[in-house]
């Protein structure tokens, strides 16, 4: 099925390209500013955004994203906001938008129901779900309601799964597959492990996926490394934190990440 993450990276693909996925907190630190960071990130050429539903109780986000989370959930934010602002940027663009995609609870999509929580996504302008609490085993039905509206379920895989479950996860996964870089929770580390480059070899003898690597991944010389093993690579906490300061301090480490993924 093509779908237009899978077309996204053909065509960086074919141009010699990494793709860059920042993540940014939805109403972090209120509704207004998220749009803001959305238009910001899409002037500085990034090829994807992660966009995260905040919840009080997250898998395997390190402090810099729970506090955000945290400052988001102070402000009453509701799920239905983050589909309207997100509707109101894709609406208003003027150009192409990077391809969005959702990464949220499995609690928060059984709450609102998965099929409606899809719609309403799509409508929005979402094109791809990261879901990391449902586990590939769990996850056909979901898997057919999104493949059914056209988009993608994204799987993740860490440096702790087995070969046994890989395969069952390779079964189920399209538009990308996200790699764990480190056991253990998001945040900026100085290195990535060797294991992470051994896995990432392994896996391109297994599949056709475009693979991404994200948790630990914070500067544009981490790039370099990864190029002919990885097709794309996802900034969280760094991208976080500089949105912190200011849209235009996060502009300027997504423009040099960008400039890393490309090649330029």
């Amino acid at each position: 099925m093509t779908t237009p993450i899978s077309k996204t990276f053909a065509q960086l693909k074919a141009d010699g390209r990494m793709a860059f996925m920042p993540f940014i907190t939805a109403g972090d630190p209120d509704i207004e500013t998220t749009a803001t960071l959305i238009r910001e990130l899409a002037a500085q050429d990034v090829d994807l955004i992660e966009i995260g539903f905040p919840y009080s109780d997250p898998i395997a986000d390190g402090p810099v994203i729970q506090a955000s989370y945290t400052r988001a959930l102070e402000r009453k934010l509701h799920v239905d906001d983050i589909f309207a602002c997100v509707q109101s940027v894709t609406e208003s663009a003027t150009g192409k938008l990077p391809d969005l995609v959702a990464m949220v609870a499995y609690a928060i999509v059984l709450r609102v129901g998965p099929e409606t929580f899809v719609a309403k996504a799509k409508a929005a302008g979402f094109v791809g779900f990261i879901i990391p609490d449902l586990p590939a085993d769990e996850a056909e039905e979901m898997t057919q309601i999104v493949r059914g509206a056209g988009l993608d379920l994204i799987q993740l895989i860490a440096p702790t799964t087995t070969r046994e479950r890989t395969a069952k996860i390779l079964e189920l996964a399209s538009g990308f597959l996200y790699c764990i870089s480190i056991a253990g929770t998001t945040g900026v580390r100085d290195d990535l492990p060797p294991e992470l480059y051994e896995q990432l070899e392994w896996l391109k003898t297994q599949t056709n996926v475009p693979l991404a690597v994200g948790f630990g991944v914070s500067r544009p010389e981490q790039v370099e490394p990864l190029r002919k093993l990885a097709d794309g690579v996802i900034v969280g906490s760094a991208i976080v934190r500089a949105a912190e300061k200011s849209p235009a301090a996060m502009g300027e480490l997504a423009a040099a990440m960008t400039a890393a993924a490309h090649g330029g």
